[in-house]
């Protein structure tokens, strides 16, 4: 399933900015640094902007609060803002609020490329990834909190249970279908 992206396949003259969302586990990394290579742009993963306190409560079990994600956001923003060419970063963007934030602090059009999936698909992932802070346990936090793109964010919303190739083309599909 897919709806309409907010900007063009291929506008030279605009940078491109796009977070590819979803909840711990859904492929964000692996996704969006292949549509990085596709689109010729570059892939930030948001994980790499998260403060040491973050990192360090979610590594503990703790789930984070909002006050502890606005500043995450905003340098999320920050970064998408500076953006000179097509950039992609991965960030959960859980919420409504924290994706207005983001485009609030971008102040230009931001694309979200929601990966979508089953609780169950996403707990084997989780539960065979290595060297990440992010433990399964927080999974259904993470769902708890999700709000899904609504109609009006004009977002990519994409079935992840299919491999990443088709994952990429799908989205790519629904990038170009935004310019016809």
């Amino acid at each position: 399933m897919s709806t309409a992206a907010s900007q063009p396949l291929s506008d030279g003259a605009v940078p491109r900015r796009f977070v590819v969302m979803g909840v711990s586990g859904c492929g964000k990394s692996s996704v969006g640094t292949a549509l990085a290579a596709r689109l010729g742009g570059t892939y930030v993963d948001g994980d790499d902007l998260h403060p040491a306190a973050n990192v360090a409560k979610m590594s503990a079990g703790i789930p984070l609060t909002d006050t502890d994600r606005w500043p995450w956001l905003d340098k999320i923003g920050q970064c998408l803002a500076l953006a000179d060419d097509t950039m992609l970063i991965g960030c959960s963007a859980l919420k409504r609020s924290y994706r207005d934030r983001i485009r609030d602090v971008v102040g230009a059009p931001v694309s979200f490329i929601h990966l979508a999936g089953a609780r169950e698909t996403i707990l084997r992932r989780l539960q065979t990834r290595v060297d990440h802070f992010m433990p399964p346990a927080l999974l259904d936090s993470q769902f708890a909190a999700l709000e899904p793109p609504g109609a009006d964010e004009q977002a990519i919303i994409v079935d992840i249970d299919r491999s990443l190739d088709a994952v990429v083309a799908a989205i790519i599909e629904s990038l170009e279908e935004t310019q016809s």
